[in-house]
């Protein structure tokens, strides 16, 4: 058996060698005639990355304003809401008739206010002529403002009660979704006190901002580049808008709490969800490859690489996507060129197999 196996190997290697002949493409006179870029190492963030959650900008619970009972509550916990959308419906008897009480008060001012305005002028008239003291028309005065005061006191408590009667009906101050219901349709809810009774909870998804907390040992750094970017599950990347450093740690974990705002469409990102957050901590080379360049081979990625007079398909290592590129970690160097359509890079070298290449 230990006498075949150098000619077993020989074998082999002969082999190898015929599949080698037989695969390689002929030799190419010409550069390849496709579209390609060269790729060079270009000056990028360093950074560092810590896990972050979503947060709603908006985000309310809304409360009893009113004394009533619950008659109806339109939307369940999930559900979308418009501005202006019906959350709760409180019973309205009670506001009803205070209401209508308020105008019959406001009536009998206003009646009272006619009759002290009417004799005040007609004592003003009479004093004139020198018919009744000042004192009296003083007397007709004083009684003219108090009955005025009375009107616009009632007035005041009408637009109290009307108050009242609109906290029957709360709605939604925004677009957003129900994420709690504190109560239900029958329950008796209080204004206070202590504090309002919470009926139902509401978040925006059009205005969201990512927390994290940070150690002490990086703040430095994100201080000093100011810039981020938040990592997506697909590997995308979404810059961050504002970003704000709180400017005290928290005494118990020695962390600061960093707050970054999300563009207006928020990437597709929910309140509660958890994503990393990569900051700038200093400066590094990267070479960055468009996305449209890459070759999906079952679980290896690739790139159609130009040479002088032929293509090859390499294997790369790749890093974070940046935008609509991608970091390569390894199998490209600074100044090749690769193929921008891999299709066009796989048909030539397929016409350069068949003699039919240009």
């Amino acid at each position: 058996m230990r006498a075949l196996r150098p000619a077993m190997l020989a074998l082999a290697l002969a082999a190898l060698a015929a599949c080698g002949r037989t695969s390689a493409p002929p030799a190419a006179t010409a550069p390849p005639p496709l579209a390609a870029l060269t790729v060079h190492l270009e000056t990028a963030h360093d950074e560092q990355a810590w896990d972050g959650v979503v947060e709603a900008v908006h985000e309310a619970v809304i409360s009893a304003q009113t004394n009533a009972r619950v008659v109806e509550l339109p939307h369940d916990v999930g559900d979308a809401v418009r501005k202006g959308d019906v959350l709760v419906r409180f019973s309205d008897v009670e506001q009803k008739s205070a209401g209508r009480a308020a105008q019959a008060q406001i009536a009998a001012a206003q009646a009272a206010y006619t009759e002290a305005d009417t004799s005040y002028r007609r004592f003003a008239g009479i004093f004139e002529k020198g018919f009744v003291s000042k004192a009296q028309l003083d007397a007709e005065r004083a009684r003219r403002d108090a009955a005025l005061a009375a009107l616009q006191s009632a007035r005041a408590q009408s637009s109290q009660v009307g108050q009242q009667l609109d906290y029957t009906v709360l709605r939604a101050p925004y677009d957003g979704i129900v994420t709690r219901r504190y109560v239900q349709v029958g329950e008796a809810v209080q204004s206070g006190p202590p504090a309002p009774q919470p009926l139902i909870a509401l978040a925006s998804l059009q205005d969201l901002r990512v927390g994290v907390q940070v150690p002490q040992s990086a703040i430095a750094a994100i201080r000093r580049y100011h810039a981020a970017e938040v990592v997506l599950d697909d590997g995308r990347r979404v810059a961050a808008g504002k970003l704000t450093v709180f400017p005290y740690a928290d005494p118990q974990t020695h962390s600061f709490r960093v707050r970054l705002e999300l563009p207006g469409d928020g990437a597709g990102l929910v309140p509660g969800m958890t994503v990393k957050v990569a900051f700038a901590s200093g400066e590094a080379k990267r070479l960055l490859l468009p996305m449209s360049a890459l070759v999906q081979r079952g679980e290896l990625v690739g790139a159609y690489v130009l040479g002088a007079h032929d293509v090859t398909l390499r294997q790369l290592r790749l890093g974070h996507r940046h935008g609509d590129r991608v970091e390569v970690l390894a199998g490209l160097d600074d100044g090749e060129r690769v193929a921008t359509d891999p299709a066009a890079a796989a048909r030539w070298l397929v016409a350069q197999r068949r003699g039919d290449a240009p």
